[in-house]
C-alpha cells in the first residue's frame, strides 16, 4: 500500500521557520523524483520544489528561492522541505508528490494528504 504522509505544518509568525517531512512507504522511494506542491485557498496547486531521485539536482519556484530547501534521505524514505523567512503568502496546504517515469506514457504518480502551513502574526 502506497503512502505519503506529510508532517511538520502549523502556525508560524512571519519571518519564522518550519520543516516539513514526507515519509514514504509502499514503493521504491529511491527511484522517484520527489516534489513539494502547495495550494492556497482559491488558487491552483503550484510546484514549490523538486528533487531528483538521487538528490543530485533541485529546482524551486521563484517565489521561494533562497528561502526554502528541499532535501531527501533515501535511507529513511523521507523528503524534507526546510522553510525559512516565511511570509503570509506562503500560507497554503503543502503536498508531497512522488513521480517515477518509465517512459513518456508510463509513469506512477503519488500524492500525500497535505499539511497546513499558516503564516500569521
Amino acid at each position: 500500500q502506497v503512502q505519503l504522509v506529510e508532517s511538520g505544518g502549523g502556525l508560524v509568525q512571519p519571518g519564522g521557520s518550519l520543516r516539513l517531512s514526507c515519509a514514504a512507504s509502499g514503493f521504491t522511494f529511491s527511484r522517484y523524483r520527489m516534489s513539494w506542491y502547495r495550494q492556497a485557498p482559491g488558487k491552483e496547486r503550484e510546484l514549490v520544489a523538486v528533487i531528483t531521485s538521487a538528490g543530485g539536482s533541485t529546482n524551486y519556484a521563484d517565489s521561494v528561492k533562497g528561502r526554502f530547501t528541499i532535501s531527501r534521505d533515501n535511507a529513511k524514505n523521507t523528503v524534507y522541505l526546510q522553510m525559512n523567512s516565511l511570509k503570509p503568502e506562503d500560507t497554503a496546504v503543502y503536498y508531497c508528490n512522488a513521480v517515477y517515469r518509465r517512459s513518456s506514457s508510463d509513469y506512477d504518480v503519488y500524492w500525500g494528504q497535505g499539511t497546513q502551513v499558516t503564516v500569521s502574526s
